[in-house]
């Protein structure tokens, strides 16, 4: 789909740091042209002490229907907006972000229900299932009730810090009862492993678990996009693990930021 720019496009940046990787502006571009927005997404490379600054100046700029975010800025993007969506309230995490009609923002995280579509789009089957996710940043986080209100049978917690995965368990007892807790990283007799640890973005990072213990019986998603086969995955399918990596996650979430952007013009 050819992408059309004039003076009636509406923007909708990337903010992130590092962002060299960054493979959705593209991608979502595209997907929104292909839907008859007149709206791209670009790239933009914010480190944490500059967010304040860059964010006052998007505010100002009238073209700017919205952004997103990703790493490092999710939870510390939340400050920016006057209202937000439920899970985004329960987290304290946002990843996508769009005007409201007095000019404030309204934030919204995507990373849960995209991840869980890119699992079940590559044949992973979630209700019912035994998981174990590793990570309980902010795209954890969103994992996590994602997870739960998709029907899960358990769901294993493991961070590598520890409070930061029992505070998580605390926050959702009241959406995921005795189906949530708090465990090591071993993957033995899990139906899904799920990585949202940052483990696999740099050359030489450790595998988020011991490889040897994967199954052909598991599935094997990975929230890292635009890195290629992250050692995760690859170990996963030489193991024979059916898997879902992080492109595959930006693939699912063009829509739903779509229709995110398209809620508040209807």
């Amino acid at each position: 789909m050819t992408i059309n720019l004039n003076g009636r496009t509406r923007l909708y940046p990337l903010l992130g740091d590092p962002v060299i990787y960054a493979r959705s502006p593209d991608w979502l571009s595209h997907h929104m042209a292909k839907r008859g927005m007149n709206m791209i997404t670009l790239p933009m490379e914010v480190p944490d002490w500059a967010l304040d600054a860059v964010m006052a100046g998007l505010a100002a700029t009238r073209n700017v229907d919205g952004l997103s975010l990703t790493m490092p800025h999710k939870i510390t993007g939340y400050k920016y907006c006057k209202t937000v969506t439920e899970t985004s309230r329960l987290l304290g995490v946002v990843s996508a972000i769009r005007r409201n009609k007095d000019g404030s923002w309204h934030g919204h995280t995507t990373d849960g229900d995209a991840f869980l579509e890119a699992q079940v789009d590559n044949g992973a089957k979630i209700e019912g299932a035994r998981v174990l996710l590793l990570g309980c940043g902010g795209a954890g986080s969103a994992i996590a009730i994602s997870m739960l209100d998709a029907g899960v049978r358990e769901l294993v917690l493991h961070d590598t810090d520890p409070a930061r995965a029992n505070q998580l368990v605390e926050l959702l007892k009241h959406k995921g009862g005795e189906r949530i807790r708090v465990g090591s990283n071993d993957p033995r007799d899990y139906d899904l492993v799920c990585n949202a640890t940052p483990m696999g973005m740099a050359e030489g990072d450790p595998l988020p678990i011991d490889a040897k213990l994967l199954a052909p019986s598991m599935f094997v998603g990975d929230v890292i996009a635009g890195h290629g086969e992250t050692p995760l995955i690859r170990a996963a399918r030489e193991a024979g693990c059916r898997t879902a990596d992080g492109d595959a996650m930006v693939v699912a979430v063009l829509d739903v930021m779509c229709d995110f952007l398209q809620d508040a013009w209807t």
